[in-house]
């Protein structure tokens, strides 16, 4: 069984069990969200929303927030002396799915 969720302008395929990164939520450790853009549930049948599926939902605990690995960005112009370094690092929440209610 797997749900595809919509949060933080992305889609995600998911399962029960699975730990995901996902754009950062503000919410502590130990907490339980739910999801409830879900664009599609499988659970032997697929089932596809209109946007989304009527009554489904995904649970989930979350597990960590943090930053992401370092992205460096280097901008260069040749011959004018140009060149800029900048680093990012997103922020991200990691959480456990627990069930997809369907």
């Amino acid at each position: 069984m797997y749900a595809i969720i919509a949060t933080g302008g992305k889609q995600y395929k998911v399962a029960e069990g699975d730990i995901i990164k996902i754009e950062k939520l503000g919410v502590e450790a130990g907490e339980t969200v739910t999801f409830d853009k879900v664009l599609a549930v499988n659970n032997g049948e697929l089932s596809i929303g209109c946007p989304t599926v009527e009554g489904a939902t995904v649970t989930a605990t979350v597990v960590k927030e943090g930053k992401g690995k370092k992205v460096i960005v280097y901008k260069y112009k040749r011959k004018t002396g140009y060149h800029k370094k900048n680093g990012h690092r997103q922020l991200f929440t990691q959480v456990k799915i627990d069930k997809i209610n369907a």
